[in-house]
C-alpha cells in the first residue's frame, strides 16, 4: 500500500499532466525523490467527468519508475484514448474531472478463471493470438456483472474475441490486483 503522501503526489502529477495536455502545453518536469514512487510498477489512469468515462490508459509492465508511468498514462488517457478521438477531453471539463489511479500488481496466469477470479478484487487480462483486452478490478463492481459476464465482456468488447473465448485453452487469462485511489 502506498502512503497518503505518495498517493497525493501521484494524483498531483496526473492532474497537472492532464491539464497541460488538454491545453496543448508541454508536460512539466517533475522532481520526484520519494523512494516509494521509484519502483517499477504498472498503472492505469482513468479520467471521468460527471461520472462519464473520458479516457483510460495504462501499462502492465513498467520500464520506468511508478511516478513516470502515471505521468505518461495520464497524458495518454487525456490525448490518445482511441475511444475518444474527435471527442477528446476539453479545458471546460477540467473543473469536473475525476482522476482514478490504479497501481497494479504483476500479472498472474490462471487455469480456471471462474475459480481464481474474485470479483471486485481481481482485474483480468485476456489474450489470444494478437488480440488482448483487460478490465480493471473495479469494472466488475461498477457493472454488477457475474464472473462469466466479466470474462465474456472482456473477450468480446475489449479483445475482439468470441464472448466464450475465455473457455478456450489457447486463450490466456491472467489476473491482477490494483490499489485504486482518486
Amino acid at each position: 500500500m502506498l502512503s497518503e503522501k505518495a498517493r497525493r503526489t501521484l494524483l498531483d502529477i496526473a492532474r497537472t499532466t492532464v491539464e497541460h495536455a488538454v491545453r496543448g502545453k508541454l508536460t512539466p518536469r517533475f522532481d520526484v525523490d520519494d523512494p516509494e514512487l521509484q519502483g517499477h510498477q504498472g498503472a492505469f489512469v482513468t479520467l471521468k467527468t460527471h461520472g462519464q468515462l473520458r479516457g483510460c490508459i495504462g501499462n502492465f509492465v513498467a520500464s520506468q519508475p511508478l511516478w513516470q508511468v502515471v505521468r505518461d498514462m495520464a497524458d495518454a488517457a487525456a490525448t490518445r484514448d482511441m475511444r475518444f478521438f474527435g471527442n477528446q477531453l476539453t479545458p471546460g471539463e477540467l473543473p469536473h474531472l475525476r482522476i482514478d489511479i490504479s497501481v497494479l500488481s504483476p500479472l498472474t496466469p490462471v487455469k480456471d478463471p471462474l475459480e481464481a477470479i474474485e470479483l471486485g478484487t481481481h482485474g483480468i487480462y485476456v489474450r489470444k493470438g494478437g488480440r488482448s483486452g483487460c478490465f480493471l478490478p473495479q469494472v466488475a463492481t461498477e457493472t454488477g456483472w457475474s464472473k462469466e459476464e466479466f470474462l465474456s465482456h472482456c473477450c468480446a468488447g475489449k479483445a475482439g474475441l468470441a464472448p466464450d473465448a475465455w473457455q478456450d485453452p489457447s486463450t490466456e487469462v491472467l489476473v491482477f490486483t490494483a490499489e485504486v485511489f482518486e
